[in-house]
């Protein structure tokens, strides 16, 4: 997923109901979908900024000692200003690219 070309909102918006429930045509199933994607989502944006942090991570045993890394402060900036994963779950919904699957019982 690139995080840079995406037009998600940063802010809360309202969507219509019967867009977001359209594929489905169960509002619940729909936000059930959108929020197992926007799990997926976090996962990965949380597990690429921890790779990128432990980069600059310095292993000292002393309290004392406080380093401040630019890069990571810029790095941590960056993650914090991204789109949160529901509005780019609720995106790609819009946009038709979740697949999802009916499982009959």
């Amino acid at each position: 997923m690139d995080l840079k070309k995406t037009t998600a909102p940063v802010n809360t918006i309202t969507y219509n109901k019967t867009v977001i429930e359209a594929p489905t045509q169960n509002v619940y199933e729909a936000i059930t979908i959108i929020a197992k994607r926007a799990n997926q989502i976090n996962s990965e944006i949380k597990k690429e900024l921890l790779e990128k942090l432990d980069e600059f991570a310095t292993y000292n045993d002393s309290l004392e000692e406080v380093f401040e890394n630019k890069e990571q402060i810029e790095v941590s900036k960056y993650y914090e200003k991204l789109p949160k994963p529901h509005a780019l779950a609720v995106e790609e919904w819009l946009e038709g690219k979740i697949y999802y699957k009916e499982t009959n019982e």
